[in-house]
């Protein structure tokens, strides 16, 4: 396919766009590293959708969300390009997302448990953690969250800028919500940070254990 030529830019539309796109740079360069997982496929990434952007600025119009629209831009490129040097996206069973409550995992685990699930989990686990259990979610998924929660685009910004239909996103985004917490469950229970079964108050190998303390050993 031939490159799109170089837009015909006025001088105001040249200035425009240095002032008005060139700051969205950071916003941009955090959501392609969480599309690549890669530092420098994120950088090349931006660089690819600043250069489609300006040429294709002359159709852009004034008034509307640019930053949705640079996205759109930015997605294009990431599943055209960049997304065909990887892996098949994985896959999940919807079953196993479907089903999972982090709350009551944890009040499951813990009854003494009186915050937000979330608040729990999130308060005990360092940033790099999240961001880790955000890059683990497929990929479809991990779009969704990061359009909706990190980037604050509404649900038809983002239908627009992943080119689906409204209930797609809105499906999407929820199993990619639950998807993200039992990622998060799963660190947080790896790393001890709840209490396990085991562990938890009231449950039957801590009352063997209450129980084995109050017999004794042999002498007493």
């Amino acid at each position: 396919m031939a490159e799109t030529q170089p837009a015909d830019l006025t001088a105001d539309e040249k200035r425009r766009f240095q002032r008005e796109a060139l700051p969205l740079l950071d916003s941009l360069y955090a959501g392609a590293l969480r599309m690549t997982r890669n530092p420098a496929d994120a950088e090349d990434l931006v660089q690819e959708t600043m250069l489609r952007a300006y040429r294709a600025f002359d159709r852009f119009e004034a008034g509307t969300n640019l930053k949705a629209w640079l996205f759109r831009i930015m997605t294009n490129a990431y599943i055209n390009t960049y997304r065909k040097k990887q892996r098949e996206p994985k896959k999940v069973s919807s079953d196993e997302i479907e089903d999972f409550d982090l709350f009551q995992e944890l009040k499951d685990h813990d009854p003494d448990i009186n915050r937000s699930a979330e608040s729990v989990v999130l308060d005990s686990i360092v940033d790099t953690d999240i961001i880790q259990a955000l890059d683990d979610l497929p990929e479809q998924f991990r779009l969704a969250v990061v359009l909706s929660d990190l980037e604050d685009f509404s649900y038809a910004e983002m239908a627009e800028i992943m080119d689906v239909p409204l209930g797609t996103v809105m499906s999407r985004l929820h199993r990619g919500r639950k998807a993200l917490q039992k990622r998060l469950w799963e660190l947080a229970r790896d790393k001890g940070i709840v209490k396990t079964p085991r562990e938890a108050p009231g449950s039957e190998s801590s009352d063997n254990r209450g129980s084995a303390d109050q017999t004794g050993g042999p002498g007493e």
